[in-house]
């Protein structure tokens, strides 16, 4: 049978972390890689003539489809020709990470967007260095046939995890209607049951991921899939992020991972197969749900990342969703401080520099 927990665990936790400076660390499991052999990184200007010695990086995440490039990288060995000890640490939810990171006992996080501004307003000062994914279409909002249009939401109950990423989703969204989240009555549901119980018909909208969203989708004839974040393709981005101090002090480890992590998204375009595997396996699902939830995320290349990294004028511009997301949760009061401007913490050099 297919293990889809690593789905519920997905992005799970965005309330406000109070004296999560002083939160303990909560020692996750690791996942396994060969011991690192000795190599030369990249050829680039902030890894020049990388060596072996003492490089090293933790980085905390929840096992998430987005992160196949990575376990694949992990897999082949990618890290350690860089010359990278690379230690991934997966949590059981975001809220654990996030601590973990504000209280400096990791290097690196990989949080949605809106994770990254709260963990900015908590007064952590970090870096981008490399987006992970987009969400085009792996996110969505299911709504009974009689709902014919976001405005219909007005006076209706929706099913939504009000302390995740969906309910910032579903906010923008009706927004972009023309609603305010006064206009509906939001349910506290996590993304299974919400399915499940827009499913049963015991609520009208119910906002969700897959593969509940395609599942409870097919399996209702009354109802569909009425929006999803293929509608709003920078709404919703994962993101790579480093304590700023830990990128100064090393440069070379940045970049090895960029590279490492860069080859793994090539050699998944090259092996699909064999790549799907490999996530699978870390994921501990089968490697066709797998493609298909892959079908709902854009996993960008380096020329990619560098539009949304390092080109201002680009519509798909890192900095542009990254300040309206800031400026939203501030106005719903979603985060107490606001974290500024976002967009000094992007830094490109590491993708730009990249050689695979």
């Amino acid at each position: 049978m297919t293990n889809r927990f690593y789905k519920i665990r997905r992005r799970h936790a965005l309330q406000l972390l109070a004296g999560a400076s002083g939160a303990a660390f909560l020692h996750a499991c690791n996942t396994a890689s060969d011991t690192p052999e000795t190599s030369d990184s990249a050829d680039s200007a902030p890894a020049e003539e990388a060596t072996t010695a003492n490089m090293s990086m933790t980085l905390g995440s929840i096992p998430w489809a987005g992160q196949v490039p990575m376990y694949i990288a992990q897999d082949k060995g990618f890290y350690e020709e860089e010359g990278l000890d690379f230690d991934l640490r997966l949590f059981g939810a975001g809220n654990e990470y996030i601590a973990a990171f504000l209280s400096d006992q990791l290097d690196g996080v990989a949080p949605v967007t809106s994770e990254a501004v709260l963990i900015k307003s908590q007064g952590k000062d970090y870096r981008i260095v490399m987006v992970q994914d987009n969400s085009v279409g792996i996110d969505g909002i299911l709504a009974k046939n009689s709902i014919t249009s976001i405005e219909d939401f007005k006076g209706k109950k929706v099913a939504v995890e009000t302390s995740a990423v969906g309910y910032f989703f579903l906010l923008q969204v009706l927004k972009e209607a023309g609603l305010s989240k006064d206009d509906i009555t939001a349910v506290n549901t996590d993304p299974a049951a919400a399915a499940a119980a827009f499913q049963s018909g015991n609520v009208d909208i119910a906002v969700t991921y897959a593969p509940f969203l395609q599942e409870a989708a097919d399996a209702t004839e009354d109802g569909r899939i009425i929006y999803d974040s293929s509608q709003m393709p920078t709404a919703i981005s994962d993101l790579y992020i480093f304590d700023t101090a830990y990128v100064e002090e090393n440069p070379e480890a940045v970049q090895a991972f960029v590279n490492a992590t860069l080859r793994g998204i090539e050699y998944l375009k090259e092996n699909p197969e064999e790549g799907l595997e490999i996530g699978a396996a870390v994921l501990e699902m089968e490697a066709a749900d797998l493609e298909s939830d892959l079908a709902g995320l854009e996993l960008p290349d380096q020329a990619e990342n560098l539009e949304m990294l390092a080109d201002p004028d680009s519509d798909r511009y890192l900095g542009k969703p990254l300040a309206e997301l800031s400026a939203f949760l501030l106005s719903e009061e979603q985060i107490e401080a606001d974290p500024g401007d976002l967009s000094a913490l992007i830094d490109p050099q590491f993708v730009e520099a990249a050689k695979l």
